[in-house]
């Protein structure tokens, strides 16, 4: 009996492990989502650009202006061109900037 409680628990533990992952994965990127619909999508519906439509947030625009991963669209963030307002970590901290980075890559494709 105790050895069967004992399997039964560990089961248990590695189900919630699993479960909990899944989840912050997901809470991160509803995070990134709701991020980038409060401060980029005005100006970036859909992964557009209103202001200027060769600089899009899809896959090869990024691309062709030497943004390739998500730290490039943070520094781009941090220090845009003359066109884009500047968020600095007082306006979208650290850990918020990535995750809309991370949700400008895996949506905009």
């Amino acid at each position: 009996m105790n050895k069967g409680y004992s399997v039964c628990m560990a089961i248990l533990a590695v189900m919630l492990f699993c479960h909990a992952v899944p989840a912050t994965a997901a809470s991160t990127a509803l995070q990134g989502e709701q991020a980038f619909i409060k401060n980029c999508a005005v100006c970036h519906p859909k992964g557009g650009n209103i202001i200027n439509s060769v600089k899009t947030l899809h896959k090869k625009d990024l691309a062709k202006s030497g943004i390739k991963k998500p730290a490039d669209i943070i520094g781009n963030m941090r220090n845009p061109g003359p066109a884009m307002t500047r968020f600095d970590e007082a306006a979208i901290p650290d850990k918020t900037a990535q995750a809309i980075a991370e949700y400008i890559f895996k949506t905009f494709k």
